[in-house]
């Protein structure tokens, strides 16, 4: 029977003790092996080119760039590389972040060595990997309600900043160098968006939830 093939690691964490800790443990498995290692996202890039690991084990708050900057450069230049997030802490927004970067894996640093091990197999298999908490956070995120015009385009909320200083449509077609029709257009997706009923209570939600500065 053919041995299985060793899967190559790469550790990025700006802790000593934690690398430390996360090297011990790929000792205990013969078929995952150390081939770098990085105190932040900007040695990880680097290293990542270098060694050309086969999963990474991230961390995700790190000095300069951070585990999630990190993870979308080196999957821009490799994308097929299988990113696992380590990180001491669960926020909702923060694994829906690490995951929209490209990240196939999110656990907790207090993982047992044996669920650590298991994780780098099942990605580099081609298979994400939460941890519960994890996974928690996430369906929150899916159905916890939006906040008003978290749907709003860039141009829209420019629009809306005038509906907020009172212009009109020809005064914002003006302002912002585009016809009336097109500034009338934009006026009538700000309020579905936000689902006011008109102008004023437009302004009114954009004030209420800081949508415009």
């Amino acid at each position: 029977m053919p041995e299985p093939r060793t899967i190559k690691v790469m550790i990025v964490d700006d802790h000593p003790v934690v690398r430390d800790g996360l090297k011990n443990m790929l000792l205990a498995f013969d078929d995952l092996r150390l081939v770098g290692e990085a105190a932040d996202g900007s040695q990880a890039v680097v290293c990542c080119r270098q060694n050309q690991p086969d999963v990474i084990l991230m961390d995700m708050v790190m000095p300069g760039m951070d585990g999630i900057a990190a993870t979308r450069a080196i999957l821009k230049d490799s994308p097929r590389m299988k990113i696992i997030m380590l990180t001491s802490f669960v926020e909702d927004k923060v694994v829906q972040n690490a995951l929209e970067a490209g990240a196939v894996g999110y656990l907790l640093k207090n993982a047992p060595i044996n669920t650590l091990a298991d994780a780098i197999r099942s990605v580099h298999a081609g298979q994400s990997v939460l941890s519960p908490e994890a996974t928690t956070a996430l369906i929150r995120t899916k159905t916890s309600p939006h906040q008003p015009g978290h749907d709003l385009s860039a141009r829209e909320r420019e629009v809306l900043a005038l509906i907020v200083q009172g212009l009109s449509n020809e005064e914002i077609g003006e302002k912002l160098v585009i016809s009336t029709a097109t500034a009338r257009h934009h006026v009538s997706a700000c309020l579905q968006k936000l689902g006011a009923a008109n102008r004023a209570q437009a302004a009114a939600l954009a004030t209420k939830h800081h949508l415009v500065p």
